[in-house]
């Protein structure tokens, strides 16, 4: 339920809100706008009728339904888009959110060159995986810590923020210690109990959309992690799989616009997973920015022959560097920058 304080309300009014939520057995969320300060109840839909009386309450203007099942995330308790704040960098405003690196970590020179590249050519966000769920139980499965180390090495160094994949509950905290945004994979984008204890953490997650989930699939499961208390997520399109066989996945672009018609949430877009082919990153990048995309994240590689994985879809640096001379230009037609 969505309870709208009137114009004006005291503090105290507020207060004694929340306090009435919380004795009915729900959780509150509440919004401070300009004009009014909305709260959500959250909780057992089976009770509903007692907060209905919450109307009555000094200070209530109005107690209705939140029509979605994706009550925090979608737009019923919150109309405007929700900004969140890495450092000096902001996602979901005006600032375009440039992802970049290889798919994995494979060593410190490797990782500590590509982050030079990718810093020069504009990226403020450094991605690698230290920890790769990987289809094959034979494949090369990351550096686990010692990925995680060089990562923030590479930090350190060029000064850019670091995205990594998080992929059990037990690595939470450790992955946390070490990146700037934690990435849920599409393998893991219904793992509850992943995205239940990175709703009990402060830091951004990256939600990628599951190889087979439906748009309201993928908002039910960053409900999972508001719904703990964390707001700060951004999802992410990377593909989904269809009958098409001439790409990795099908890079449904048609999912930027609507997820920001039904959630506040910040999008960005994966092309190299949502494609598979190194020719086809760039356009589709270009693509995704006028589509209304909050960022990209684009794998690249300094000798993709010798990758240990996703070598055939990543760019090399000089690719990248005219990539993001290319993309600039759009996004100051949409009112965005690096």
């Amino acid at each position: 339920m969505i309870i709208v304080m009137k114009q004006g309300a005291t503090k105290e009014q507020i207060d004694h809100v929340i306090d009435r939520i919380h004795q009915l057995g729900y959780k509150s969320h509440p919004i401070y706008g300009e004009q009014r300060t909305v709260i959500g109840a959250i909780g057992d839909e089976r009770g509903k009728f007692r907060l209905e009386s919450l109307a009555s309450v000094p200070g209530v203007e109005i107690v209705m339904p939140i029509l979605t099942p994706y009550k925090l995330v979608g737009k019923d308790l919150k109309k405007e888009p929700t900004i969140i704040r890495v450092g000096e960098h902001t996602i979901g405003a005006d600032e375009f959110m440039l992802v970049a690196g290889p798919c994995s970590v494979e060593s410190r020179e490797q990782i500590i060159e590509t982050a030079k590249a990718v810093k020069k050519a504009g990226a403020q966000y450094l991605r690698g995986g230290a920890f790769k769920p990987r289809s094959s139980p034979y494949a090369f499965q990351g550096l686990e810590e010692d990925g995680l180390k060089l990562l923030r090495e590479a930090s350190n160094i060029t000064g850019l923020k670091i995205v990594t994949e998080v992929i059990t509950p037990a690595d939470v905290l450790l992955v946390a210690k070490y990146a700037d945004v934690l990435q849920v994979g599409a393998r893991n984008m219904t793992n509850y109990v992943l995205l239940k204890d990175l709703g009990k953490i402060t830091k951004p997650v990256m939600l990628k959309r599951g190889m087979m989930a439906t748009i309201q699939d993928l908002l039910m499961a960053a409900e999972y992690i508001a719904s703990e208390g964390n707001p700060n997520i951004i999802l992410c399109e990377r593909g989904i799989r269809t009958f098409e066989t001439a790409t990795r996945n099908t890079l449904d672009l048609s999912a930027v616009p609507l997820l920001k018609m039904r959630s506040h949430l910040p999008v960005v877009v994966d092309p190299s997973h949502g494609t598979g082919i190194r020719d086809l990153v760039i356009p589709m990048s270009k693509a995704a920015v006028v589509s209304g995309a909050d960022g990209l994240m684009v794998e690249v590689h300094p000798n993709p022959e010798l990758a240990f994985s996703d070598g055939a879809q990543s760019l090399l640096p000089d690719q990248f560097d005219g990539m993001v001379k290319e993309i600039k230009k759009l996004l100051k037609l949409e009112g965005k920058h690096l």
